[in-house]
C-alpha cells in the first residue's frame, strides 16, 4: 500500500473498524481509502443492520417517553425507501448542539447528469446550488425552528438546519454529488419534552418531513433546469474569469452593470432601485474597458484594472470604498443576481490595514521600521500589542511570506504615519530620527523588485499620484480615468516623495523610492506551539476558541463565512495536536506547513468521485457538514494572529 491508502493507514491504524463493515466509504478523512476501499464511509457506530423506515419509526415510538441520553440508540445507519440515513452524533440533551445527521439518494434516484458534475468547479457550483435547495425546502416546510414555549416540561427542538451559504459560491460539507450519489449534511434538533423524549414527534419528524425535504432538493427532476444550469455556468464563468487575468496583463475586472452596493452593513444582498432610485450601476471608463471571453457567456466587457499601482480618489461617499470591498470580495465566485459576480480579482489579493493591540511574532518588519527606541530589533519583531503602523508593516510582510501578489488598502483604515509623512513633518522630524519608512515610499518597489501589485483607496493625500500607474476617479457612483491628469498635478507640484529621492547606500529611517524593497523572510514554526491544551471552537465568524486564549480575526477581512472559520479551527487544531507529525517539525515554514496540509486534502478530492477534502479535517467515520474552504492565506493569517505561536528560526525569501 502506498500513497493516500498507507498515509491514512499508519494514521489511524488500519482498514475499517468492524463496526463498518457494512457500509461504503466516503466523507470524513477516509482511513481505509485505498483502490479496494468503497467511495462512501457508512455512519457511526454501533453497526446495525440495514433497517427502514418501518423499523426507525417503531424506534422512535418505543423511546417516547425515555430519557433523552437513550436518543444515542438511534446511532448508526438506516434504510428509508430510497434513501439511507445516517445517525452520525447525538445531542447529549435538549439544550446541547443538535444531532448530526446525513442523508444519501443513490445517483439512479437523483439522477444528475454527469456534466453538471464531473469538473471540480460545477461539482462545487452544483453542491451549492443543492445546499440552497435544502435550506429553502426547510424554510418552506416551517421546519427551521424549533418549539418554544411551555417552561421546562415544554416542547422543545423538532427543527432541521443545513448550513446556510452566504452570497459566495465555496466548496462545501454540506452537500456531496459523486457519480454514486447525492448526499445532504444537516443538523437536527431531536425533539423532547423537559428531559424526556418525544418519540412520536421525532417519528413524524424524521420519517415524514425529512425525506419530504430531502426529495425536493436531492432530485434534480426537482429543480429548475433554467436555474440549476445558469447557477452552474456563471460560476464556471467566474472561475474562467479569473484565471484568465494574468494572461490579460490585469488584477481585477469590473463587469459593466454590475451592481456593487449593498443593503446595509449587515445584509450582503445588492442595494435594489426599490430601496434607493439613486443606484447607480457600474460603468467602465472608456480607456480601461477591455473585452474577454467566457465559456458559457460568451464576450462580457468591463473595467479592467492593470498589474501596477491603481489609485482610487474621490470626494467622500462618491464610491470609492464600495469599489475597493466589491474588488475584495472578488477573490470568490458569487451566486446568479448577487450583482458582483462578475468583479473578480486576483485569487492571491489580500486586504491590509492597521490593527492595533494584535499580537505579532517574529515577523520582520525592518523594510518599513528600524531603529526603534532602546535598540528593539524590527528584523525580528514581536508585540503583545502592536501599534497602529507596526501592525500595518507585520500585516503586509505576513502577506508576502504567505504568497500574497496584490494589496489592497483604503486609507480609512491605515496608520497616518505609516502610509505617508509630508514635507512640513520632514522638516521638523528629520528622517534619521523617525523609525518609519512609510508606505509610499516602497509601493514601487514592491512592483519592480516583487511584482506585488497595489490597489488603493486615497482621499487624502495626492502625494502617492507620484507613484501611481492609473489613477480611478469614482463621481456620483461613476468611475473616470484621470490618471493624465494626476500625473499632471503630480509634475507641477512638489511632493514629499521629491524630497526623499536622494538614493541612500545604506538602510536608514529614510530609505527612498528604488527598485529593492528589501528581504522578507519565511518563518519556521516551533514543534508544539500551536498544541490548543483545551478545547477549539470557532465561536464567531471571526472568533477562535483555541485552548485557554482567543484568536481575534475581526480584521481578517476576507472570510466570507463562519463555515470558514470552523475550517480554520479544525485546521489549526489537526495541526496542534500533533495528527501529522511531520508537518510541523521544526523545519517546515509557515508557508511550507499550510500547503502539506492543502496537498493531503487534495489527495483525497477527486472531482466526479466526490471526495471533499474539508473531510480530512473531521472525524473520519463522522464528517462534518457546516465547514467551507477558506484560502491558505486566511489560515496563515490566523495562525498569526495565536498568541502562543513561537518561531524556531527564519529563512530568507529566495527570490529577495
Amino acid at each position: 500500500m502506498s500513497g493516500r491508502g498507507a498515509y491514512y493507514k499508519a494514521l489511524y491504524g488500519g482498514g475499517r473498524s468492524k463496526r463498518r463493515q457494512n457500509g461504503d466509504s466516503f466523507g470524513g478523512g477516509h482511513p481505509a481509502f485505498t483502490e479496494e476501499a468503497d467511495i462512501f464511509p457508512s455512519g457511526g457506530p454501533p453497526s446495525r443492520p440495514r433497517a427502514g423506515v418501518s423499523s426507525l419509526r417503531s424506534e422512535l415510538q418505543r423511546l417516547e417517553g425515555r430519557p433523552y441520553p437513550a436518543y444515542k440508540d438511534l446511532i448508526g445507519e438506516w434504510q428509508m425507501e430510497e434513501f439511507q440515513i445516517f445517525i452520525d452524533k447525538v445531542q447529549s440533551d435538549p439544550f446541547a448542539p443538535p444531532s448530526r445527521f446525513r442523508l444519501r439518494l443513490p445517483q439512479h434516484h437523483a439522477q444528475f447528469p454527469k456534466h453538471m458534475f464531473e469538473t471540480e468547479i460545477r461539482n462545487i457550483a452544483l453542491c451549492d446550488f443543492l445546499t440552497r435547495a435544502f435550506h429553502h425546502a426547510i424554510q418552506r416546510s416551517g421546519i427551521d425552528q424549533a418549539a418554544e414555549g411551555g417552561g421546562w416540561h415544554g416542547s422543545k427542538g423538532g427543527d432541521i438546519r443545513i448550513d446556510q451559504p452566504s452570497q459566495h459560491v465555496l466548496r462545501r460539507t454540506s452537500m456531496i454529488v459523486t457519480t454514486d450519489a447525492v448526499e445532504a449534511r444537516c443538523h437536527v434538533s431531536l425533539p423532547a419534552r423537559g428531559r424526556s423524549i418525544e418519540g412520536r414527534r421525532a417519528a413524524q419528524l424524521l420519517c415524514e418531513r425529512l425525506p419530504a425535504v430531502a426529495r425536493a432538493a436531492m432530485y434534480f427532476s426537482r429543480q429548475k433546469l433554467t436555474d440549476l444550469e445558469a447557477h452552474i455556468q456563471s460560476v464556471e464563468d467566474q472561475e474562467y474569469l479569473r484565471g484568465s487575468l494574468a494572461k490579460h496583463g490585469l488584477v481585477a475586472f469590473v463587469i459593466n452593470g454590475a451592481c456593487l452596493p449593498r443593503r446595509s452593513g449587515v445584509d450582503d444582498r445588492p442595494l435594489t432601485s426599490q430601496q434607493d432610485d439613486h443606484l447607480v450601476l457600474f460603468q467602465s471608463p472608456p480607456s480601461l474597458e477591455v473585452r474577454i471571453g467566457l465559456p458559457n457567456r460568451g464576450e462580457v466587457k468591463g473595467m479592467g484594472i492593470p498589474a501596477g499601482i491603481t489609485l482610487i480618489v474621490g470626494g467622500g461617499f462618491h464610491g470609492k470604498s464600495t469599489l475597493l470591498e466589491a474588488l475584495q470580495w472578488g477573490v470568490y465566485n458569487k451566486i446568479p443576481g448577487d450583482g458582483r459576480e462578475f468583479v473578480v480579482t486576483d485569487p492571491g489579493a489580500v486586504k491590509i490595514r492597521a490593527e492595533d493591540g494584535r499580537a505579532v511574532t517574529s515577523v520582520d518588519i525592518s523594510p518599513f521600521i528600524n531603529n526603534l527606541p532602546f535598540g528593539k530589533s524590527t528584523g525580528n519583531f514581536s508585540s503583545a500589542d502592536a501599534s497602529g503602523s507596526t501592525s500595518q508593516a507585520a500585516n503586509i510582510m505576513e502577506a508576502l511570506e504567505l504568497g500574497a501578489t496584490t494589496l489592497l488598502v483604503d486609507e480609512d483604515t491605515c496608520a497616518t504615519n505609516f502610509m505617508i509623512r509630508d514635507t512640513r513633518m520632514q522638516a521638523l522630524v528629520s528622517k534619521e530620527k523617525e523609525p518609519i519608512t512609510p508606505f509610499i515610499f516602497k509601493i514601487r518597489p514592491l512592483v519592480n523588485q516583487y511584482r506585488i501589485s497595489t490597489i488603493m483607496v486615497v482621499g487624502g493625500s495626492g502625494d502617492f499620484f507620484e507613484v501611481a500607474d492609473h489613477v480611478i476617479m469614482m463621481d456620483n457612483y461613476q468611475a473616470y480615468c484621470v490618471t493624465e491628469k494626476a500625473k499632471e498635478i503630480a509634475a507641477s507640484h512638489t511632493t514629499a516623495v521629491e524630497t526623499q529621492t536622494a538614493p541612500n547606500t545604506t538602510k536608514t529611517p529614510g530609505d527612498t523610492i528604488s527598485d529593492r524593497f528589501g528581504v522578507f523572510r519565511h518563518r519556521v514554526l516551533e514543534p508544539g506551539c500551536l498544541n490548543p491544551k483545551g478545547k477549539v471552537k470557532a465561536t464567531a465568524r471571526r472568533a477562535i476558541s483555541y485552548g485557554s486564549t482567543d484568536i481575534d480575526l475581526t480584521c481578517i477581512e476576507q472570510l466570507a463565512e463562519a463555515s470558514q472559520t470552523r475550517a480554520i479551527a479544525r485546521c489549526l487544531q489537526r495541526l496542534g495536536e500533533k495528527v501529522d507529525d511531520n508537518i510541523v517539525n521544526g523545519e517546515r515554514t509557515l508557508k511550507e506547513i499550510l500547503e502539506s496540509m492543502s496537498n493531503i486534502m487534495s489527495s483525497i478530492k477527486q472531482p466526479g468521485i466526490g471526495l471533499n477534502g474539508l473531510d480530512a479535517l473531521a472525524d473520519p467515520w463522522s464528517p462534518l457538514g457546516d465547514l467551507s474552504l477558506p484560502r491558505q492565506l486566511e489560515i496563515g493569517f490566523s495562525i498569526n494572529r495565536l498568541r502562543t505561536l513561537r518561531i524556531r528560526k527564519m529563512k530568507i525569501n529566495p527570490s529577495s
